[in-house]
């Protein structure tokens, strides 16, 4: 007689449970996303499709969830977009269109560029103007954002021999790159030692930087002009020095988890997955297109490191979410029991 009370509780505890979920948890789309990019640079494609069905799968949620909380709780929403994990939502869509780009799947790739175009300007300011001193790593993520689309504008613009996607690009590209100094002068350093997995976008920003500005060399290698040997060589120049950059933060990054160890679960740790990915990612590519063939070697070794962080988190995700479930579940039940009739 007491289950039907207990099945309402159980859910309600659910959904109580999901709705806790910050914004940052994007950073798991991200991460998985990114991973299906590493996979298939690296030939590996049944892991990378599983990858890609996990992150498209967990995109979904995350996606209803925005789209619920829009049209049902505006003050919540509105809070949440203020947070610099908000611009997760922008950098999610383009890391899922930049694989959908890379299996050739153009038309789905170029409508989640258009999606993403259409909420990054607004979150960004909105997000912008409540930049503070001393802020974790999440500050970077304007910058992961913008060099997303840049990613995947110039991705499409190879894939389809197009001009202005590549253009456009390209000032992302630079944009992104102002957003991170600036986000790197009210970056907290001493997040590097204390901070709960996001301090990594710190170098994850730089990572899909480099991943930036290899899609946009290769455009350019893809058929249609696009700017004069200057132009290119900057860029070139630019894009190598933003993966050297990015692999001397990613051993200090290492390093700092070493003396600092953090074993606790936290859902920022996404956040440090998917600097691992994008590292690996941004390495292969990079050594594709500068013709780097010694790169190839750390890439697919960071990429199995990127697996590895992948799992540990994922696990540590699944341990927290039935913890979470099971102590949500037991205040719906005293509550149903503290209610019931005597």
């Amino acid at each position: 007689m007491s289950t039907a009370p207990m099945s309402s509780g159980t859910l309600h505890s659910l959904r109580a449970w999901w709705a806790r979920r910050p914004p940052a948890a994007g950073a798991a789309v991200m991460a998985t996303g990114i991973l299906s990019v590493g996979l298939h640079l690296t030939r590996h494609e049944p892991l990378s499709r599983i990858a890609l069905v996990l992150a498209c799968a967990a995109w979904l949620a995350l996606a209803a969830h925005f789209v619920s909380l829009l049209l049902t709780d505006r003050t919540t929403w509105v809070a949440r977009a203020g947070t610099p994990g908000a611009l997760t939502a922008v950098a999610a869509t383009t890391v899922l269109g930049t694989r959908f780009s890379l299996l050739g799947w153009t038309t789905p790739a170029a409508v989640l560029l258009a999606l993403a175009a259409l909420l990054w300007p607004g979150l960004l300011l909105w997000v912008v103007r409540h930049w503070e001193r001393r802020m974790p790593g999440a500050v970077f993520l304007g910058c992961v954002a913008t060099q997303g689309l840049a990613v995947l504008g110039a991705t499409l613009a190879a894939a389809t021999s197009t001009a202005w996607p590549a253009h456009a690009s390209l000032v992302a590209f630079w944009l992104g790159l102002a957003l991170y100094v600036v986000a790197l002068f009210r970056f907290d350093l001493r997040q590097v030692a204390r901070g709960a997995g996001d301090h990594w976008v710190a170098g994850g920003a730089l990572a899909i930087s480099a991943l930036a500005g290899s899609k946009l060399l290769a455009a350019a290698q893809a058929g249609p002009y696009l700017w004069n040997g200057d132009d290119a060589a900057v860029l070139h120049d630019a894009t190598v020095a933003l993966l050297a950059l990015d692999l001397a933060w990613y051993v200090v990054l290492l390093v700092c988890e070493i003396v600092w160890p953090r074993p606790r679960y936290d859902v920022r740790r996404w956040s440090t997955v998917f600097p691992l990915g994008m590292t690996a990612a941004a390495t292969l590519s990079v050594a594709a297109v500068v013709d780097v063939p010694w790169l190839d070697g750390p890439g697919q070794a960071l990429v199995w490191i990127a697996v590895a962080g992948w799992s540990v988190v994922a696990a540590g995700a699944v341990v927290s979410a039935r913890e979470g479930r099971r102590t949500m579940a037991a205040g719906g039940a005293e509550g149903v029991r503290s209610t019931a009739p005597r």
